[in-house]
């Protein structure tokens, strides 16, 4: 069974994670989180969950306004053609349905089948970084040490990626 928001986020305070949770209506798509965020501060993110041709799997998080090709990112990466993946394999895989597609979902991961991909730029230019904390009628924020940090804690190293780069190669 996958982890419930609440003991997501009581594993982050174990792990002396301070994180802030927002709750809202569900939101399915980036233009939907737009208009009911308000004035919450931070990077909003956005997170694709892809699998390759040779079945593997990547959760790729970026900033939301980030307009990249997958195929350009499969390149980079290095991994064969990729698509997204199913809602099987993502309830399967990180324990979320689409639209709540997040990084925390790494903890229902204990197979290790998924590789994150973090937008570098992402960690970089925001000191707090928002995402679902498995629901998508919540928004939890986090700071991009802290989050790099839950993510080893799940036994995940992620790929850092200047996806800014690749955007402007997709054109």
């Amino acid at each position: 069974m996958p982890l419930t928001p609440d003991q997501l986020l009581a594993r982050l305070a174990e792990l002396g994670i301070q994180a802030n949770t927002h709750h809202h209506p569900p939101v399915f798509t980036v233009a939907q989180s737009k208009e009911l965020r308000g004035i919450l501060p931070g990077g909003h993110c956005k997170s694709l969950f892809l699998r390759d041709k040779a079945g593997g799997y990547w959760l790729a998080v970026m900033l939301e306004h980030r307009r990249v090709s997958v195929n350009a990112l499969a390149r980079a990466l290095g991994a064969p053609r990729v698509s997204f993946a199913g809602a099987d394999d993502l309830m399967a895989l990180l324990g979320v349905i689409p639209g709540a597609v997040t990084p925390f979902g790494l903890i229902n991961d204990t197979g290790i089948r998924v590789t994150p991909v973090l937008d570098a730029a992402m960690l970089r230019e925001h000191s707090v970084l928002n995402y679902h904390p498995l629901d998508n009628s919540m928004t939890t924020s986090i700071s991009p040490a802290d989050l790099l940090r839950f993510i080893a804690e799940t036994g995940h190293t992620p790929r850092l990626v200047e996806l800014e780069a690749l955007e402007e190669a997709a054109g």
